[in-house]
């Protein structure tokens, strides 16, 4: 087979990127491990940036998402017994989000790609990729029993934090960059209204807690736990004892119950790898770096990378010009590590540490106490939050 971009990974950046590159008349052709019904039904989070929305709307993929997400235009940051809010449009020039879950937003790339034609390869792994500093660098992949060899002019490593674009680069080229966190995130689907307009964050002497929404009829909740625990040791009447603990309001609200139709333990931790590129290989999205989900930046960071990625490959093609490729690593991590910083932030801020002492317990009282007291540090929380505008 023959290509001009390989994309390895059927993920929010690889498909996103192949749209955009057919779009400007640009050929590609994906490779996914998984299967088409995994892809589009693997539940995450999805807090869209106004940045994320805007870019899906103008090239065509939006519909459904005006239609089904919801838009919000704050959080609620809630500690010591009360709700303070954090509103988006006055801190931001009329900035917000949008939830609407991720394998929704999948659901609508892939739509798009095949009714245009496009080549998604489902159940298709790729197994490495040679002369990465070649002309014509070559992905060998599973069909079958049978292993193929995709032959393309550049490779888009969009595979996820597992996956073996990464891996394929030289020994001793690349630099990571990991922080592990001393706990992780118990997430329950429930069954009913949401309990509040917009999230909840919430930062308790227990632990952090997060109450989301995924629909009118379905709650996403959160409780920071052990990361080696397991979910067996959390029925669900300790989940709804630490939820109503941590999310507890003096003024007598209340969290709605509903029945718990799926649990997991997520564990926590920021990865950055330094550059993003190789050769002819790009990485994009989890393949180059991870972010806690306090700060909802995972999917974000994937639609900004190959919104840089795509435009540089366009140049290339077009008019042979290299520039926009070169510099396509670093014009990518500095977005990335504003947000590792914001979600590191975001987490040190509400989160309880195991080792922290009361002194480090009331700095963290302090410095929510200054969010919401000033006005400047409330707007870069929420400029943050919406994602700052494309450069």
């Amino acid at each position: 087979m023959r290509t001009q971009v390989g994309i390895i990974g059927a993920g929010p950046a690889g498909l996103l990127l192949s749209h955009l590159l057919h779009r400007a008349g640009i050929e590609s052709v994906i490779l996914e491990a998984r299967s088409r019904t995994d892809v589009e039904s693997t539940i995450r989070a999805g807090v869209l940036e106004q940045g994320t929305v805007d870019l899906l709307t103008s090239t065509g993929v939006g519909e459904r998402m005006r239609r089904d997400g919801a838009v919000h235009h704050g959080i609620e940051l809630r500690f010591d017994g009360r709700g303070h809010r954090i509103d988006f449009p006055t801190l931001t020039g009329g900035r917000a989000i949008t939830l609407y879950a991720q394998h929704e937003v999948l659901r609508d790339l892939v739509k798009v790609r095949l009714d245009a034609g496009g080549q998604i390869l489902f159940d298709t792994p790729a197994v490495d990729v040679d002369d990465l500093d070649g002309h014509c660098p070559a992905i060998r992949f599973r069909s079958g029993s049978r292993i193929e060899t995709l032959t393309c002019d550049v490779v888009a490593g969009c595979d996820g934090f597992r996956g073996v674009s990464r891996t394929a680069i030289p020994d001793g080229v690349l630099t990571e960059h990991v922080r592990a966190y001393p706990f992780g995130w118990l997430g329950v689907l429930v069954e009913g209204p949401p309990s509040a307009p917009e999230l909840i964050y919430a930062s308790h002497p227990r632990g952090f807690a997060l109450a989301s929404t995924r629909s009118p009829t379905l709650q996403r909740l959160y409780v920071q736990c052990d990361p080696a625990d397991e979910v067996e040791n959390w029925p669900d009447a300790r989940i709804w004892s630490e939820l109503h603990a941590r999310l507890q309001r003096d003024d007598g609200w209340r969290l709605a119950e509903g029945p718990i139709v799926q649990k997991d333990i997520v564990p926590m931790r920021s990865f950055v790898v330094e550059p993003m590129q190789h050769g002819r290989l790009f990485l994009a999205g989890d393949a180059a770096h991870i972010v806690p989900p306090t700060g909802a930046k995972g999917l974000n960071l994937a639609v900004a990378d190959v919104r840089v990625l795509s435009g540089a490959l366009i140049e290339f093609f077009t008019s042979g010009e290299r520039g926009g490729l070169d510099a396509y690593s670093a014009t990518c991590l500095r977005r990335v590590w504003r947000a590792e910083h914001f979600s590191w932030w975001m987490t040190a801020m509400l989160h309880h540490f195991p080792e922290d002492d009361r002194f480090l317990q009331k700095l963290q009282q302090a410095q929510l106490h200054y969010v919401v007291s000033s006005r400047a540090a409330a707007a870069t929380l929420a400029e943050n939050y919406v994602g700052l505008p494309f450069q």
